[in-house]
């Protein structure tokens, strides 16, 4: 049963410098910020009931009924404001596959709905049921923008959303929707000029604050050159050139999953020190050394991102909070230990960086420039790199949505202009990956997906 404390869930009324970075790049269409989740489900629900959880959700989540509103000449950050044209019927609907749906049909039809964009007058979301699954089965989609949540605050959101028992539960709360707003720009304007001169005393406090550090200019001065010196290696382009095998980009979308048990994997990142997402990473990174194998092409080092979260204890739900490791991965290692080992010491010295959260520091500076020059200084970051991958911890106990289990659970990250992006998501007692790539990048598709799996049992095989 879901409390009303998560009703806090969302409840910034404003985006933070990353949202607003995000949600203003995508002036390149190459750099859209949109999640999908992709979920199996054991049956297909009953419609009417699907669409009253649907708005159920939006009642509960007060974001699902808010649209972004620009301040006035670009100056300050978008607001959520509840939107006077809010239509379910526009968000929620279904599809029925053609003929004998498969799997891999419905992978085709969520590339469809995640490349297309949203609709920046409504609340960027939507939510799908894709039918005509074998033995009844049926997936849900939920699209949603990378500017409302990360990844963890993703998960946050699922585990309130889906039910815990199959039959429907009259107790839970039943919350009115939010009054619709009449805000402007002008008003977004006003509201953050006024938010920003009652911050003024705070900052003034605190430089005072920070003027006592001049009594130890010493030690301010070695802090200050630390700090410079970690802010450095943060935003310096990794110590590795893309593969040329990897190198072309376009504006397309391809999905395809991957099973992992969670046991083997976690076992075999423990036998030699490391962490699940140790383990994960080195997998891909041997899957992308036999990818270029069965080109018959040598692999070195690769450009890679990986996302590091900054939650901190008590923290809002919802949002985002993350920062970024840019690696130069040892895709050339063949020992699946010695690649667990060093990939494990790089995210460990990136995570203890001073300035591994400078991307806070900087975003609100750059989230205030043009929207072309923000896509441009966002896509020299994240488009030579040839792989994207994130780990996310998932839902360990069984849920259910409108009556029907949750058999799998799927994650897709956007797909910044890299090669691919690869997210893990750990569902009951297995791992449930979301494979996005650009096949303009990755031409065999067959041949990938088989090098990755190769990639997962070469590390679980370390347990063993």
């Amino acid at each position: 049963m879901v409390s009303t404390d998560d009703q806090t869930w969302g409840q910034a009324r404003e985006m933070n410098a990353l949202e607003a970075l995000m949600w203003r790049a995508e002036g390149d269409p190459r750099l859209r910020s949109t999640i999908v989740s992709l979920e199996l489900l054991d049956t297909t629900p009953d419609w009417d009931r699907f669409v009253a959880a649907c708005d159920w959700a939006t009642r509960l989540v007060p974001r699902f009924r808010q649209r972004v509103v620009e301040p006035a000449l670009g100056l300050g950050m978008p607001a959520w404001v509840v939107d006077r044209d809010f239509d379910l019927h526009y968000h929620v609907r279904r599809v029925r596959l053609a003929g004998d749906g498969t799997w891999e049909d419905a992978l085709r039809v969520a590339e469809q709905i995640a490349m297309t964009p949203f609709d920046k007058a409504r609340s960027p979301w939507e939510a799908v049921l894709i039918e005509g699954l074998p033995d009844g089965q049926c997936a849900f989609l939920l699209k949603l923008h990378h500017s409302t949540t990360d990844g963890m605050g993703g998960v946050q959101l699922l585990g309130m959303l889906h039910s815990t028992t199959r039959e429907h539960n009259a107790a839970k709360p039943q919350p009115a929707p939010l009054p619709p707003e009449r805000t402007t720009s002008t008003d977004v304007l006003a509201r953050q000029l006024v938010k920003d001169a009652t911050a003024v005393p705070r900052a003034v406090a605190g430089g005072l604050g920070r003027l006592g550090a001049l009594r130890r200019p010493d030690r301010a001065a070695r802090d200050a050159a630390a700090y410079a010196s970690s802010l450095q290696r943060v935003l310096a382009d990794p110590d590795a050139s893309g593969s040329p095998l990897l190198a072309e980009r376009s504006l397309s979308w391809r999905f395809a999953t991957l099973d992992v048990p969670f046991a083997p994997l976690r076992a075999a990142a423990k036998a030699v020190g490391g962490s699940l997402n140790d383990a994960f990473l080195a997998a891909l990174l041997g899957g992308y050394r036999r990818y270029h194998e069965g080109y018959g092409m040598a692999i070195g080092a690769i450009p890679i991102a990986v996302p590091i979260s900054v939650r901190r204890e008590g923290d809002p739900a919802g949002g985002n909070a993350f920062a970024a490791a840019r690696l130069a991965a040892p895709a050339d290692e063949p020992d699946p230990v010695r690649r667990m080992q060093e990939i494990g010491r790089m995210m460990r010295v990136a995570r203890e960086e001073r300035a591994i959260a400078a991307v806070g520091v900087v975003a609100p500076a750059l989230s205030r420039l043009p929207s072309p020059l923000i896509s441009q200084l966002a896509g020299n970051m994240t488009k030579a790199n040839d792989l994207q991958a994130s780990n996310v911890p998932g839902l360990r106990e069984e849920r259910y949505l409108a009556g029907a289990k949750i058999l799998k659970a799927y994650p897709f990250a956007p797909l910044p202009g890299c090669a691919a992006m690869i997210t893990l998501l750990s569902h009951l007692d297995g791992c449930c990956i979301g494979i996005n790539f650009d096949p303009a990048a990755i031409t065999d598709e067959e041949l990938f997906v088989q090098s990755l799996r190769e990639g997962f049992d070469e590390v679980m095989a370390v347990a063993a």
